[in-house]
This record gives C-alpha cells, sequence and structure tokens, in this order.
C-alpha cells in the first residue's frame, strides 16, 4: 500500500504522525506493507514554494493508493482579508484537481462520550447517519464570481450539471443500499433553480434503486431536524455549501469535532482527513486530539482497500481509548490527560496486543 501524507497546517503533522503509528501497527498485525510519501499543502506549502497546492504535491497524490491529510489554515493568511494566496485555496484545487467529487461524512454516537454532547441523551443514542457532500461543483467554482469595480457589489455563482449530480447521486443511492436503504436529498428547490436540477435528477434515478426510499427535504428543514431527531436521517445527498454547513452542524452530535473522520472520494483518489480544522492555538503543545484522523485512517482501510477486519480494529481500540479514559484534554473528564503523542502510542500498543 502506498500511502501519500499530507500533514498540512496547525495540529494537522501531529495527529498525522499518530496516525502512522497506528497504521503501521495495523499493517503490521495484518501482514500489509505499507509505504509512506510526504508533500507539503497549505499554509506550509505556501511558505515553501508559494502554492498551496504544488504540482509535485499533485504527482505523489496521483500515484499513491490513498492520501491520508491533516489539516490546512494559518491565523496569518486568516487574518488578512487582502491575501491573495490563502491555505484553503489549496484545498479546493486538491479536490478539483484529484477528481474527489464526494465528501463522505459520517456522525456517529460513543456510548462513553453521549453525555458531552450538547443535546439529550435520548434523542441522540443510536445516531448512524452519514452525509455525501458534492465537492467540486456549486458556489465555491461558479463562475462569474468577484466584485464590481467600485468595490461595493460582490457576486458568486452558483452553477451544477446533471453529470454533476447524478455521480453523487449514484453514489448515495449504492450508499443507503448497503445501509438502511433510507436516502434523503437536501436542496432548496423552492428558491433555486440548481435545487430544482438535483431533485429532478434524483427522482429520475429512482426507479434504478427500487430498494431505496428517497426522501426530498429543504435544507433549512434538516439543519432544524439533525439537532430535533438525527435518527432519522440515514444516508443524505447534497450540494457543496449546504453540505459544508450541515455536516459542521451534524459534527457536535457526538460530543467532540475531534473525534469525527471524513473521506473525499473520486473516480482514481481516494482521500481521508479529519473533519476538524488546523487549531493553531494547539499546535506543538501535544494536546490535540488525534482520533479523528486515526478513524479517518479506518475508513482508508474501508474504503481504499476493502479491509474490514483492518478497519475494525482500528475502531475497536479507538473505542477502548475512549472506555478507559486514554484521551487528550479535550474529552478527558475524571483521568489525567493523555498527550497526543501518548493517546497514539497507546492505540498502536494495543493494536499489537
Amino acid at each position: 500500500m502506498n500511502i501519500a501524507l499530507l500533514p498540512g497546517d496547525g495540529i494537522g503533522p501531529e495527529v498525522i504522525e499518530q496516525t502512522v503509528k497506528v497504521v503501521k501497527a495495523v499493517g503490521k498485525k495484518f501482514g500489509h506493507t505499507i509505504t509512506f510519501k510526504e508533500a507539503v499543502v497549505g499554509a506550509a506549502a505556501i511558505d515553501a514554494t508559494g502554492n498551496p497546492y504544488p504540482d509535485e504535491t499533485h504527482e505523489i497524490c496521483l500515484q499513491a493508493d490513498a492520501v491520508l491529510f491533516g489539516a490546512i489554515g494559518d491565523p496569518k493568511y486568516d487574518n488578512d482579508p487582502k491575501a491573495k494566496v490563502r491555505p484553503e485555496q489549496g484545498l479546493l484545487a486538491m479536490r478539483k484537481k484529484l477528481g474527489l467529487f464526494s465528501n463522505v461524512r459520517p456522525t456517529f454516537t460513543f456510548p462513553s462520550l453521549i453525555h458531552k454532547s450538547p443535546l439529550k441523551k435520548e434523542r441522540i443514542e443510536g445516531t448512524d447517519l452519514v452525509f455525501l457532500r458534492e465537492l467540486t461543483g456549486g458556489i465555491y467554482f461558479g463562475e462569474p464570481r468577484g466584485r464590481n469595480e467600485q468595490g461595493t457589489k460582490a457576486f458568486d455563482t452558483n452553477v451544477y450539471t446533471k453529470e454533476e449530480i447524478t455521480r453523487l447521486a449514484r453514489m448515495g443511492f449504492e450508499f443507503a443500499q448497503k445501509r438502511r436503504k433510507l436516502l434523503t436529498c437536501v436542496d432548496k428547490a423552492n428558491v433555486l433553480a440548481t435545487s430544482r436540477l438535483w431533485r429532478e435528477t434524483v427522482q429520475e434515478l429512482e426507479p434504478e434503486y427500487p430498494d431505496v426510499k428517497v426522501e426530498y427535504e429543504f435544507v433549512d428543514a434538516v439543519a432544524m431536524r439533525l439537532i430535533q431527531w438525527p435518527k432519522a436521517y440515514d444516508v443524505l445527498i447534497t450540494e457543496n455549501l449546504f453540505g459544508d454547513i450541515l455536516t459542521d452542524e451534524a459534527s457536535v452530535i457526538s460530543g467532540s469535532m475531534g473525534l469525527m473522520p471524513s473521506a473525499s472520494l473520486g473516480t482514481d483518489v481516494k482521500l481521508f482527513e479529519p473533519i476538524h480544522g488546523s487549531y493553531p492555538q494547539a499546535a506543538g503543545k501535544d494536546i490535540a486530539n488525534p482520533l479523528a484522523t486515526v478513524l479517518s485512517a479506518a475508513m482508508m482501510f474501508e474504503y481504499a482497500f476493502d479491509l474490514k477486519d483492518e478497519a475494525k480494529a482500528i475502531s475497536d481500540v479507538v473505542n477502548l481509548s475512549l472506555a478507559e479514559g486514554v484521551v487528550t484534554e479535550d474529552i478527558a473528564e475524571e483521568s489525567k490527560p493523555s498527550k497526543t503523542s501518548e493517546v497514539g502510542d497507546w492505540l498502536a500498543a494495543q493494536i499489537l496486543k
């Protein structure tokens, strides 16, 4: 297995380092030969090359069987609204150039942490849903975009093609077939022409998947129901902007954003990353929670290599670390918090037991 490592910015290098420990342990236990090749992205890449997603990084990703990605973002760019080159441009370029059109974001609860959720236990216990967010179209990429000469008006264009919608929707149907056979199409078809195309396209695909029940909901209703009754959902598909917002909302259901993994899937390349940001305030302090990145590696074994036992081995030791209190300060309670590096060492050791 050839894995590209993109540590990125902030806490990215630290959580990637712990994940590599776990992946190496899995390789040793199950008899896999795993090689890693590291590349720069984001602010680290701007500092090194002037480009947030250099060509060399792109080539390393193309040649890999899977990509493990940390985080992007740096305050020196966030706090400068006039900066012409930004770390986040590297993320968008990477998604576009690698053809990563579907962001897969699961949301589930951990029994030992359910009391940490901002929602009542009875509302969220048993939640197990997954968002498929379209990544390479929509308002983030549509043209024209910009401002008028006077700087008094700004505009962004939301554009989708039937082909872009179809490939994501088919993936959603296929996910639903392997789960509870419920698919929710999230749109704003009462207002937006692009949303009406989404709904029309999904409706045309419905007869090909007769075993899947399809529901259509407006994005504002979904935002409300995610808080009221998240267990009502199974697989949700949506466009780029709506997905960006709703997946962050869903992520806090578990009690900590630092626990949720994700995958970005395309036709050839598959990338795996935690959903949290670069958290620059914690960078270099050995306090960042690595579990979301480690769980992203579990998704990598399942989605990139179809190795479910290896994925389960990682999920099991993460659950064990939560149950036994081997966790970082963001979720530690009665137990003394562990350092980021200590959590990584413990997880790797448990896998090899």
